[in-house]
């Protein structure tokens, strides 16, 4: 039997807890904290006494049972909702196996409710009526047990207040999202307003110059014939023209190039997540730097734009990730989704796609087996559009 190293039960699973506090920008072992209430598992024998205080039957289960707990509470913090939920109900169920002899026991069953809370699409109307199900079903038991109805009525109580807890932190993790997300979009549209006054910027220094080029290529015309010399200084005006012009045009434009990345990634991000579906990217520092050429800026972007919205129209996923490197001297864009996959049929949008990147010289793989989500690979070599873009 393989043995999986400590690092892979400690790393955080998607849409476990650690992996939203980490996403989040927190540590993900900030959970643990919470693991200081289970102080309760040893204070219990002091307010109970009698046969039910520190004994040695008292130490022997929590000898055998506290360091259970620990597991589950660590897996039930990084690993994914399912073995999560499954964590949780194992605690509850140690309190209900344990509760004949160990009132102890309770704290687990609190921990257990703590940890059944929703995740990412989960229902909280259906996290509360199963809290007051299991609420409801560990009053009965323990009474049965002979447990005074008196300590019991605090379990409720508690749970009450976790359920507050967890309904406020999940209103915060949701307000911050929102925040994000429009803090992104904030940029995307500075960026947009950015394009467009470049745009109205090469209008009028593009209107300009050409009346001026058109102007003076007529009078070179007519003075060709009567004098050659005038003619000649009126064409180097227009090439003087030409060539400032140009000049003028790069440094408007270089505004442009590290602006379409980062827009549509913002925008994907905000289409996506909108429509519930897990967006991360990550953006190497190069892209930062317009290092890229504008037209493989350009393609790339587009490439981002058309893939977010098949997802958003027909993947039917929960999480998609899209990542930029450079590897041998080429820039690679790959998207990824969890969604439906399928056969790929080729549209107007993935045939475009395919054009954009082909056009550079690069390379566009597709593939989209049934139940395994969609992954997009673009490939396109550096060396080879250096100067597209700039010409």
């Amino acid at each position: 039997m393989t043995r999986l190293p400590l690092s892979h039960w400690l790393t955080p699973a998607r849409d476990s807890i650690a992996w939203q506090e980490a996403r989040a920008g927190r540590s993900p072992w900030l959970p643990m904290i919470h693991v200081a209430w289970s102080i309760w598992v040893f204070i219990t024998p002091a307010l109970s006494g009698g046969q039910l205080g520190y004994t040695a039957r008292w130490a022997l289960l929590t000898l055998v049972s506290y360091p259970v707990f620990l597991l589950l509470y660590v897996m039930a913090v990084f690993a994914a909702p399912r073995k999560a939920y499954a964590a949780a109900l194992a605690m509850m169920a140690m309190c209900f196996a344990l509760l004949p002899w160990y009132p102890s026991g309770l704290s687990y069953f609190v921990f257990g409710c703590v940890m059944l809370q929703p995740r990412r699409g989960r229902s909280l109307p259906f996290y509360v009526v199963a809290l007051v199900a299991l609420n409801a079903l560990l009053f009965g038991y323990a009474t049965h047990l002979g447990y005074p109805w008196q300590a019991l009525v605090s379990m409720p109580t508690v749970t009450a207040v976790i359920v507050l807890l967890v309904m406020a932190d999940r209103f915060n993790q949701q307000r911050e999202a929102a925040l994000k997300l429009s803090q992104d979009e904030v940029r995307r549209l500075a960026a947009l307003a950015e394009r467009e006054r470049i745009g109205r910027d090469l209008h009028d220094l593009l209107g300009h110059t050409l009346s001026m080029v058109a102007l003076k290529s007529d009078l070179a015309g007519r003075l060709i014939e009567r004098d050659v010399d005038a003619a000649r200084n009126e064409i180097a005006d227009v090439s003087h023209v030409a060539r400032e012009a140009l000049a003028q045009v790069r440094r408007a434009v270089s505004g442009i190039r590290a602006a379409g990345i980062a827009a549509e990634l913002a925008s994907a991000k905000l289409l996506l997540e909108s429509d519930g579906v897990a967006f991360d990217y990550r953006l190497e520092e190069t892209f930062s730097d317009n290092a890229l050429p504008p037209g493989v800026e350009s393609a790339l972007a587009m490439t981002v734009r058309e893939a977010a919205t098949n997802i958003q129209r027909h993947a039917r996923a929960h999480r998609a990730e899209m990542s930029f490197g450079v590897e041998s001297g080429e820039v690679v864009l790959r998207i990824e989704d969890d969604g439906r996959g399928g056969a790929i049929v080729p549209g107007n949008g993935l045939s475009g796609m395919r054009e954009r990147i082909e056009g550079l010289r690069g390379r566009l793989r597709i593939d989209g087996g049934k139940g395994r989500g969609t992954h997009i690979e673009a490939r396109v070599p550096l060396a080879a559009n250096d100067d597209i873009g700039e010409r």
